[in-house]
């Protein structure tokens, strides 16, 4: 008696969701950036994808809750970085 396993997708079909995945991801992002936020959204995915990554999964959990009704400005996403990015820490050496 041998169990039967579901299928396991091939790699080909793996890429293939991830590129449909990136690429929605891209026209929510064109939906509710302006261009030069979107242009500083993608200036700083080279410099620090995490912090990136983390202001588009807020922006299009905004979006589709409604709570973004038009394109963000430039403006307005140095706001949102401000409230997203974490603080520095700061180091303080003292001499004795």
């Amino acid at each position: 008696m041998s169990v039967s396993q579901p299928p396991q997708p091939n790699d080909e079909e793996v890429r293939r969701r991830e590129a449909e995945a990136a690429a929605m991801r891209q026209r929510v992002l064109q939906v509710v950036l302006d261009p030069q936020a979107r242009q500083r959204l993608m200036n700083i995915r080279l410099v620090k994808p995490d912090l990136a990554m983390n202001v588009e999964n807020y922006l299009i959990t905004a979006a589709s809750s409604g709570r973004i009704n038009r394109p963000l400005t430039d403006e307005e996403l140095k706001q949102l970085l401000l409230r997203i990015q974490q603080p520095k820490k700061e180091f303080r050496f003292e001499r004795r």
